[in-house]
């Protein structure tokens, strides 16, 4: 019998890699017994993850602050519904912000993005809004970030504490009204893919 092909790894990849692991542009998936308030059926896009550490933003707390409130001159390319986003814990007086590029764009070198994984960078709000405009199709603001010091996060996935699997680029950028948690277990391979149906509130059922 022929061997199966194996294929290569794809950055728009919608399963989970065969062998996760943390790098940046993973998405952390908390667990369903992760029942800490602050991540409960979080998802978290890993910015980055080196021996001193690791950080990241949660994508799917929605605040009740608009993008024009606080940074107006970033308002026209704050995705919808243009408010800010809870990033995390730590330092939520600071603002961090994601972006989705441009299809083909080229941004080695340009001021004011710096590349994280596939089509995502992280972009300079200290930036030229009208600047960046060339290069990304929207961006998303974060206040505050998820940190993890180094060995901290090892020790979590150790734990069980979350699933490691691909990023899509509009995950970065999902409509609050969409459950990112469950769309984004949905899409993974069996058995993963059951947790999907996890009930929000257990004790309910």
């Amino acid at each position: 019998m022929a061997p199966v092909a194996q294929h290569q790894d794809d950055p728009e990849d919608r399963t989970a890699p065969s062998t996760p692991r943390v790098r940046s542009g993973s998405l952390l998936v908390s667990a369903t017994d992760l029942t800490e308030p602050t991540f409960r059926r979080t998802v978290v896009y890993i910015i980055e993850h080196n021996e001193s550490g690791s950080f990241g933003v949660v994508l799917n707390r929605i605040s009740d602050t608009p993008v024009d409130a606080m940074l107006p001159q970033w308002s026209r390319l704050a995705a919808d519904p243009g408010s800010l986003f809870v990033g995390g814990p730590v330092h939520r007086s600071s603002a961090l912000c994601l972006g989705t590029l441009r299809v083909g764009a080229r941004t080695t070198d340009v001021p004011g993005i710096r590349h994280v994984d596939g089509r995502i960078a992280m972009i300079d709000l200290d930036s030229d809004p009208g600047h960046i405009a060339r290069y990304v199709e929207a961006i998303r603001i974060f206040a505050g970030y998820a940190g993890w010091s180094a060995g901290q996060l090892e020790g979590e996935l150790r734990n069980d504490d979350w699933m490691v699997v691909s990023a899509l680029p509009r995950d970065v950028l999902e409509s609050p009204h969409v459950d990112l948690w469950a769309k984004v277990l949905r899409r993974q391979p069996l058995p993963l893919a059951l947790l999907a149906t996890h009930p929000i509130e257990v004790e309910r059922n």
